[in-house]
């Protein structure tokens, strides 16, 4: 299969992009409604009859994912892509996630925080609370790319009858469509997130919302690869060593790889260039900003695996971020990630402002930006301004993280 040429066009990061090549050769996408939500079951997928094989290590290779859901050898390369955009739609909420929702309704009315702090650290709900949230606002100049928006937007109520539609994923009832890949590839998606949260704040302070929603969904082009081409894992691993090899085999081997169908993916759902492009580019040497934070934490998030990782890619990674050798090793020995309840135990002065205290307190009552704005007597961008400082200083990527740690330090 030839390698699909790369276009001239480059995107807001001035790299280029190739991503509207596989676009093309994949079609439409149908985008849901809020009121299809609530009421419409999601479309069956089609599935082979199951065939034999293993992956490396003796793991079952389910026949669904081997025959690219019944692909046939003369089916193209965008068809493959279109019917896997839709099984990656239909991706399975984790269990845990679906029961903290279910616990949260029982109680009454879910709070926006509560609700957006389930909703992001799950793949499947982060990426389909988004595509229905700028799917609602389709008009919109500025696309929403941060769960707490998304969540405000579309209502906990939709976004809990998102989790009660989807299937779920259970690791001790797990079924044998997707096999042990949505628990894998979460724990790799979770802990990305979390090292580029502590990149950022090595960084100092910026805007950290679509980081958080782009380090989650980094790699979900793979689970488009897995679904639309036999074997891919077989294929694919049997040459892997590191990240950027696997990205290198991806092209050799399907003439595609899962950071451009990713982005895809991505665009193909409605979320914003700010997560499309960073998915795009997350193995891109040459990344610096948003890309090459969550390239670093990629590898970062690999070497704590056990994986093998190429130190002279990080090296590179971290200068592409002026991040030195020194800082780089900082961070290597303060792996693996701390968590909010280690860092509980920790006797730290507050960093806050009393203007930023004040935007934590509001947001802790589950306030909107307009809410806290009108009480402050500030603008809407001077909030936000606030809540940006906050998240720089407490070396967080939502607001979720912020209030929890400030609670837990006795600062609110």
């Amino acid at each position: 299969m030839a390698a699909i040429a790369s276009a001239q066009a480059v995107d807001q990061h001035g790299y280029p992009s190739r991503a509207h090549d596989v676009a093309r050769l994949s079609g439409a996408a149908q985008e849901p409604s809020l009121a299809h939500v609530h009421a419409a079951e999601p479309a069956p997928v089609r599935a082979a009859a199951p065939q034999g094989g293993r992956r490396r290590g003796g793991e079952p290779v389910p026949g669904n994912l081997r025959d690219g859901l019944g692909a046939t050898h003369n089916e193209s390369q965008g068809r493959r892509l279109t019917v896997a955009f839709e099984a990656v739609a239909a991706f399975p909420v984790m269990a845990e996630s679906r029961r903290r929702l279910e616990a949260l309704a029982a109680e009454g009315e879910p709070e926006v925080t509560d609700v957006a702090a389930v909703v992001g650290c799950d793949v499947a709900l982060t990426l389909n609370v988004l595509r229905l949230a700028n799917r609602v606002e389709e008009g919109r100049r500025a696309r929403i790319d941060d769960v707490y928006e998304a969540v405000e937007m579309v209502a906990p109520s939709a976004v809990l009858a998102l989790a009660r539609r989807n299937k779920v994923y259970d690791f001790f009832e797990r079924g044998a469509e997707w096999q042990s890949v949505p628990e894998r590839f979460r724990q790799h998606a979770i802990t990305t997130q979390r090292v580029a949260g502590q990149i950022a704040a090595m960084l100092g302070p910026g805007r950290h919302e679509s980081l958080a929603t782009a380090a989650l969904l980094h790699d979900v082009g793979k689970l488009v690869l897995i679904r639309a081409y036999q074997s891919y894992p077989v294929r694919v691993d049997g040459y892997t060593r590191t990240p950027d090899e696997r990205v290198q085999s991806e092209r050799r081997e399907l003439g595609i790889d899962h950071a451009l169908v990713g982005g895809v993916l991505a665009r193909r759902f409605s979320l914003p260039a700010t997560v499309a492009s960073v998915i795009e580019q997350h193995h891109n040497p040459a990344a610096t900003g948003a890309p090459a934070i969550v390239r670093l934490a990629d590898m970062l998030a690999h070497y704590l695996a056990g994986a093998k990782v190429a130190p002279a890619a990080m090296t590179s990674a971290a200068s592409n971020l002026d991040i030195s050798a020194g800082q780089l090793r900082e961070l290597l020995y303060e792996l693996p990630v701390s968590t909010a309840a280690s860092r509980a135990h920790q006797v730290v002065p507050c960093p806050l402002s009393s203007r930023e205290i004040e935007v934590l307190r509001g947001l802790a009552k589950s306030m909107v930006y307009k809410q806290i704005a009108s009480s402050m007597g500030l603008s809407t961008s001077t909030v936000r301004t606030h809540l940006h400082n906050v998240y720089g200083k407490l070396g967080v990527m939502d607001r979720a993280q912020a209030v929890l740690i400030a609670t837990e330090r006795g600062w609110l």
